[in-house]
């Protein structure tokens, strides 16, 4: 399988006037074609900095970051960066948020207006092109807000913590569809998040990080017992609750 990123040693400080703070520390890591892996650790870990750097938002202190199998090609972009907040403006109408990314990287032409049509009828949206995000529901407007990035054509995305505003029952089944689409789009991605059984129910494989400043503590495949992996049917397979208490112990034993 083919690599799609390479994370090499990657450190990086915060400065401020009171002083330096380390964030992460040695981080190293792979993400293969088509895989879908997770970040966990404890708050303050450096999980949404790593996101950051892999985006180029940061600059990191050392270390490096490969992503040769990532490149702009036909007006399409490598990665795309899914935040926890939708972000949807309220003066825009579903269509017209959706294809502001292309707006404003003057690449919406009539292949990309097809593509969105096509995504909008597939994931259940192609009647609320004129409606506002306030008339949408949250799972609603995560998709809207997943087409939005997709949109752009990455190869790999960038997930952090994209269910955390939703209520349990609505989390559940927008992991479903975020899952769904993601795979059906042959897509990578790096989930970032502090719920372990979502890791385990979305992820291939899970990078564990350590207290600040994070340091990668292990990475553990995940292999479940199911038919079609979905973050639902997950949950009940025979394997999920030691994969639960494995990671529970990483994350709490800094010894």
């Amino acid at each position: 399988m083919n690599k799609v990123l390479e994370i090499d040693s990657l450190d990086f400080s915060y400065h401020t006037l009171s002083g330096e703070t380390k964030a992460i520390e040695n981080v190293s890591f792979d993400v293969f074609e088509n895989e879908f892996l997770g970040i966990i650790g404890p708050s303050g870990s450096g999980k949404s900095t790593i996101l950051s750097l892999i985006f180029g938002l940061l600059t990191p202190t050392s270390g490096e970051i490969h992503a040769a199998e990532l490149t702009h090609t036909a007006g399409d972009t490598p990665i795309g960066y899914m935040l926890q907040k939708d972000h949807l403006f309220e003066w825009r109408s579903i269509y017209r948020n959706i294809t502001l990314g292309l707006e404003i990287n003057h690449q919406l032409n009539d292949e990309k207006k097809e593509f969105i049509d096509k995504m909008l009828a597939d994931y259940g949206l192609d009647g609320f092109k004129d409606a506002r995000p306030s008339q949408l529901s949250g799972g609603m407007r995560q998709r809207a807000a997943l087409i939005r990035t997709l949109a752009l054509k990455p190869q790999m995305l960038l997930l952090d913590e994209p269910f955390s505003a939703l209520d349990s029952q609505t989390r559940l089944s927008v992991a479903e569809d975020i899952y769904g689409i993601l795979k059906k789009e042959h897509k990578s991605a790096v989930l970032v998040t502090h719920d372990i059984s979502e890791a385990i129910s979305f992820c291939d494989r899970i990078v564990v990080l350590s207290q600040r400043p994070g340091t990668v503590k292990n990475i553990i495949p995940i292999h479940l017992s199911v038919d079609e992996k979905t973050p639902l049917k997950a949950r009940n397979a025979p394997e999920f609750r030691e994969y639960f208490n494995m990671l529970w112990r990483e994350l709490h034993d800094e010894g």
